[in-house]
């Protein structure tokens, strides 16, 4: 538990244990970015098909949103270890 898959590489700028796996399939590129090491879980913050066939950022709308998701998923745990904590 906790390790990354094989075939994913880290994604750059969202923090350690953020990683994305890259798949080709017929002629098309499709992303999953993915969380390890947010408790015990891990979380799928977004999959998509990738259009621009120029160059290989993530487009800008698809980035914000796994920003927030992970943000999100962040501070729920947070929360919930707070809360933990209280009883």
């Amino acid at each position: 538990m906790g390790r990354k898959a094989d075939y994913s590489k880290p994604m750059t700028g969202l923090g350690a244990g953020v990683f994305e796996i890259v798949a080709d399939h017929d002629g098309d590129t499709y992303r999953s970015v993915y969380a390890v090491k947010l408790g015990d879980d891990i979380y799928v913050l977004h999959s998509f098909q990738k259009k621009s066939t120029i160059g290989i950022k993530t487009p800008k709308p698809d980035l914000e949103l796994i920003k927030t998701r992970l943000r999100r998923i962040r501070q729920a745990l947070a929360e919930a270890n707070k809360e933990k904590g209280k009883s």
